[in-house]
């Protein structure tokens, strides 16, 4: 029973299917994947080329996170194998976690209990490989920048002016701010410089959104790493490094298969974070997984207001994908600590906390189904403390709004549990269509874009943008990137800047502190409140649970 086992004591006793299986399961060939292994492979880019319809495309996000959990992967690693249990052909395209969270605090991004991907330790740890190129090709870059300065600077590059940092997939709040180039001349140009965590890298986002080597190779060439002494900006095409660069990420650039716990082919592929990036699996294995299924389930990081908002105004629009139906999940016991509820009293039945907290659920439903017209269903993860009083409270207020609610079981049941859910889901895909329609148009001025996302999706009075902030804004119309979306670097714990304002606040104002361009990317970079581009670890790391026997089995890894 799950109420006994961990997560990665459920995911160990799995008898898992060669990968060979999956494979041919999910339409592929032997000679179109690459095995890592008997139970992972990489999916040969020439897939995409399939004279093939695409399936229907499934979003599940959530209500603004907290520290009583929502369960947004394992609903969606649910939904999927509920689908595959009513005779859907399906497939789940996921995130790859970083080591920073599987290290920290938060956890890994393999679902839990009868709802997970496997094998769950590789995909939380090394994997393959993926992060480490993209670390590599980073500091590749890096190191290209700084050798430049040190063999004689012929572009004229401002040391005080360079805004490319280097990355590591570790929280390590050390490397935040460091002064490097010392030891004299030989040793490099002293300056001031810093790292951010590999999945916040702008070659994070550049991977996740190529459509192909090409795209990758136009995209790395764009991306801005310093400005010359006279304010023009310098690329990685100017260093020379975009060859070099494309060699270590071609590989990591084919999509990762597995399966879940039930032997649906999932795709595992990229994962920038959500609240300072824009928090999706790569646009390459979208696209592969809606040519392999005829229904595709897949997920962004964190709130409707951070994962759903990039997914649907960035990634959609880039890739030309739009949603068929949307998937809201919740739990009880998140709502009533939105009502104010200490996490000690969530097991006790309290209507008024679910009062004041569901505000929360019906800013984020509202905005799927007014704001971006796409059909929308709630899924409520139902805990054993839940009562039906509670569980009813949540229906009719949805109801209210024309959306439908369903409880889902998956973390205790698989998919037996999301069968109820795929119904609904698919019933979504079948009779209603949506109006996909972006909460900005390109052509509205960056402040613009900014005020109407504020507005919006968070549901604020308005911006206050910093005399700074301005300057950069105004830096980067001149460059003409102000017909670029703009992803926005914010706390994932409201729908402020403020992560103490939980519920559904208004009134607020947002003050936007730093502006920079991910012209590689693509998008803007907006930085509002105090958000860290490289987490540190917390007082009692995850990592100090974590061992391996002597016969190589990890423990303690969820």
């Amino acid at each position: 029973m799950a109420d006994y086992l961990t997560d990665i004591e459920i995911a160990q006793a799995c008898e898992m299917r060669p990968i060979y299986e999956i494979a041919a399961k999910a339409g592929l060939s032997e000679e179109e994947i690459e095995p890592y292994g008997r139970y992972k492979a990489k999916v040969d880019l020439s897939v995409l080329k399939r004279e093939k319809e695409n399936g229907k495309l499934i979003l599940v996000t959530a209500i603004t996170p907290t520290p009583a959990g929502e369960g947004k992967t394992t609903t969606t690693i649910g939904l999927a194998d509920g689908l595959s249990r009513i005779g859907k052909n399906v497939t789940v395209a996921l995130r790859e976690p970083s080591l920073g969270p599987v290290f920290g605090v938060k956890g890994g991004a393999a679902g839990g209990g009868y709802a997970q991907v496997v094998p769950m330790e590789d995909i939380n740890l090394h994997f393959t490989g993926d992060f480490h190129a993209i670390g590599a090709a980073n500091n590749l870059l890096a190191a290209m920048l700084d050798n430049h300065i040190q063999q004689g600077n012929a572009l004229g590059i401002d040391v005080k002016k360079i805004t490319w940092k280097r990355c590591v997939d570790m929280n390590d709040r050390q490397l935040r701010n460091v002064v490097d180039g010392l030891g004299g001349r030989m040793n490099g140009v002293p300056r001031e410089d810093g790292f951010d965590i590999t999945v916040a890298s702008e070659i994070m986002a550049v991977f996740c959104l190529a459509s192909s080597i090409e795209d990758l190779k136009a995209r790395l060439s764009r991306i801005v790493v310093a400005y010359t002494y006279d304010d023009k900006p310098v690329t990685a095409g100017d260093l020379k490094a975009v060859g070099a660069m494309t060699a270590l990420l071609k590989d990591a650039l084919k999509p990762n298969l597995v399966q879940t716990l039930e032997g649906t082919p999932a795709f595992v592929h990229g994962g920038p974070f959500a609240n300072i990036a824009h928090g999706c699996n790569s646009v390459i294995a979208t696209k592969m997984a809606l040519k392999m299924g005829d229904y595709t389930v897949t997920e962004a990081g964190f709130g409707a207001d951070l994962g759903a908002e990039k997914f649907l105004d960035i990634k959609c629009r880039m890739a030309g994908l739009t949603p068929d139906a949307v998937v809201v999940v919740a739990t009880v016991r998140a709502l009533k600590m939105h009502g104010g509820l200490d996490k000690k009293s969530l097991a006790t039945e309290d209507l008024a906390a679910l009062e004041k907290g569901i505000p929360n659920l019906l800013r984020h439903v509202s905005n799927i189904k007014n704001v971006y017209k796409l059909p929308c269903v709630v899924a409520v993860n139902r805990f054993p403390t839940d009562t039906d009083a509670e569980i009813d409270f949540i229906i009719d207020k949805c109801r209210a709004l024309g959306v439908n609610t369903v409880l889902s079981t998956v973390w205790a049941e698989g998919g037996k549990g999301g069968e109820a859910l795929a119904k609904e889901v698919v019933r979504l895909c079948e009779e209603e269509r949506g109006d996909f329609t972006f909460s900005y148009e390109l052509d509205s001025t960056i402040e613009e874009k900014i005020e109407a996302i504020v507005k919006k999706i968070y549901g604020g009075a308005g911006v206050y943008i910093m005399p700074n902030a301005k300057k950069q804004i105004a830096t980067l119309t001149a460059l003409g990137f102000d017909r670029c979306p703009v992803c926005v670097a914010k706390t994932q714990y409201s729908f402020s800047d403020d992560p103490t304002l939980l519920g559904a606040p208004e009134g607020f104002t947002v003050t936007v502190k730093n502006v920079k361009i991910s012209a590689g990317a693509g998008f803007i970079v907006v930085l509002t409140g105090d958000i860290m581009t490289m987490p540190g670890l917390p007082k009692v790391p995850a990592a100090e649970k974590i061992d391996v026997d002597e016969n190589g089995k990890i423990t303690g890894l969820f």
